[in-house]
């Protein structure tokens, strides 16, 4: 199956200023990110960005707020999984019942906060699609598990 433009939402989860630096390849990662949240402004695909405890994380990295603009809703959280904040959930729940069921997710860390997201975003009926390259930990090990246990 393929997302659909008319269907799908974008997730970009805590690409963040302090944890970015500590991740495998965060490099390519922030670029693939920015990317698919270009890709997704021009093909009027909504975007959601979430921002793990910024206090101590920080927020999200200056290549992608900048182009975030106006265009997409950032919301903080302290939960890992976005579907267990409550205006996350909000959010992606309102997305859905405006037609909108497909979640494209990317961001960090694929083993915790990306994982557990994507695994609620499957247990409440979400199609979800994992852009592997847009997706790291702070291991390539811990990244291709977690990527892996994502197809189960």
């Amino acid at each position: 199956m393929l997302a659909r433009r008319d269907k799908s939402q974008l997730l970009i989860v805590d690409v963040q200023e302090k944890l970015a630096p500590s991740v495998h390849d965060h490099v390519p990662v922030v670029a693939n990110c920015a990317r698919l949240i270009g890709y997704a402004h021009r093909l009027g695909v909504p975007v959601t960005v979430s921002e793990h405890y910024p206090t101590g994380l920080g927020s999200t990295v200056a290549d992608l707020a900048d182009i975030l603009g106006g265009h997409a809703v950032r919301r903080q959280k302290i939960a890992f999984s976005c579907w267990r904040d409550e205006g996350l959930r909000a959010r992606l729940e309102a997305l859905r019942q405006d037609g909108r069921s497909e979640v494209v997710v990317a961001g960090m860390e694929t083993h915790v906060c990306v994982g557990q997201t994507v695994h609620d975003l499957l247990a409440n009926g979400f199609d979800v699609f994992v852009v592997a390259d847009a997706v790291s930990s702070r291991s390539p090990q811990t990244r291709e598990l977690a990527l892996y246990r994502m197809q189960l």
